[in-house]
């Protein structure tokens, strides 16, 4: 096992190179950029240019206070932004003793190639620096863990309610295959997988949150403005509060999937041999399910957990957040695709990929630990 653990652990290497790769490919062929961001928000804010001028070294205005937005962008301006961004270099005449500056006559702005980019991305990210957000003058690091809480929230709890429903009912639907409960409880789960979560979403704001009908929830947030006021208990309950909706709506169409698969893996493994001869011998049908067939048929379920757990967790849905007005990974992940924001993008991509990769090394060791008969070292 400890070979095929370290072969594993050797593809992650290549495997998130490739990954990277492609997607930095793509962005090259995408049009816009963050330095065609900025000089669209400058020629439509106007004003909102004054923080970012400051931010690169130097501004825009004129002599008398005023800005230039009826000009646009002055071209230093622009270069010192694609020098502050890393699509561009200083370079200074041999023989140059101060400081390189785009202001010096021997020092002139050199473009870096796509490729050499790619090659510094990729060391800085081995180094676990990913870099600073272009727009929000913070650590990529930092606002991943500001927007941690939603989707920690809405992944865990999503991923165990799911299994803690899904599990029993799909045994019980195995149990009586063919009744009239396992018809109506596959009709309900069906119907609710069919329903979109934004859709579901919306229904339980205006029927449970001061629309139409009641107003038992609030509408936004994780917690209440006075949270830090509160007591232990009084923190757990308003935490509780907020993300009864939200949660619901993302839990709408989780159940389906695994309940249907809880069943038929229950259903195969009661019609084989051993599950026959276990009666036989007069065992009671609780001894013989969740003593012989349990383990069996929660092979696959059990251990697909890890999997499940971070589709949930990073693909938390954004139309759910901004209904409920949450920022997490999903409004980020958004917003960056949008402005162009590369260091958030890439950094969060090369972050998650790296997870995703390891989430399936240790779904396999789930599978070992659940099932010791597998043996992943013979296939090499």
């Amino acid at each position: 096992m400890g070979a095929y653990i370290l072969r594993r652990l050797l593809l992650v290497i290549p495997t998130l190179f490739g990954v990277m790769l492609i997607n930095f490919a793509l962005t090259q062929f995408v049009p816009g950029g963050p330095i065609q961001q900025i000089q669209a928000r400058f020629e439509g804010e106007g004003d909102s240019i004054q923080n970012l001028s400051g931010s690169a070294g130097g501004g825009v205005q004129e002599e008398d206070g005023g800005y230039v937005g009826a000009r646009g962008l002055p071209p230093e301006f622009l270069a010192r932004l694609e020098v502050q961004f890393g699509f561009a270099r200083i370079v200074c005449a041999e023989g140059f003793t101060g400081t390189p500056s785009l202001n010096a006559p021997e020092c002139e702005k050199e473009a870096i190639p796509a490729a050499e980019r790619f090659l510094i991305m990729m060391g800085k990210y081995l180094t676990l620096d990913f870099g600073q957000s272009y727009f929000r003058s913070i650590s990529v690091v930092d606002l991943v863990i500001e927007k941690m809480p939603v989707s920690i929230t809405l992944g865990l709890w999503s991923t165990l309610i799911a299994y803690l429903v899904s599990i029993p009912l799909g045994i019980r639907k195995a149990v009586h295959d063919g009744t009239r409960f396992d018809t109506w409880t596959s009709g309900i789960i069906i119907a609710a997988y069919a329903i979109p979560g934004f859709l579901f979403a919306i229904m339980l704001m205006v029927v449970f949150a001061g629309g139409s009908y009641f107003q038992w929830f609030p509408l936004r947030g994780l917690t209440s403005d006075n949270w830090s006021d509160l007591s232990l208990w009084g923190k757990i309950k308003d935490y509780l509060w907020h993300i009864t909706l939200p949660v619901t709506a993302q839990l709408i169409s989780s159940f389906a999937v695994l309940t249907l698969l809880t069943k038929n893996s229950f259903l195969d493994e009661i019609k084989k041999q051993y599950v026959m001869t276990a009666r036989a011998k007069g065992l009671s049908e609780s001894r013989v399910l969740y003593g012989h067939v349990f383990r069996n048929a929660m092979l696959i379920v059990i251990a697909g957990f890890p999997g499940v757990f971070l589709s949930v967790f990073f693909g938390s849905s954004l139309l759910i957040e901004v209904i409920f007005s949450l920022d997490g990974l999903g409004q980020l992940g958004f917003k960056s695709a949008v402005e162009r924001d590369y260091p958030v993008i890439f950094g969060t991509l090369f972050a998650f990929g790296l997870i995703g990769l390891v989430v399936g090394i240790l779904s396999d060791l789930m599978y070992v630990f659940v099932d010791p008969r597998i043996d992943f070292e013979s296939r090499g």
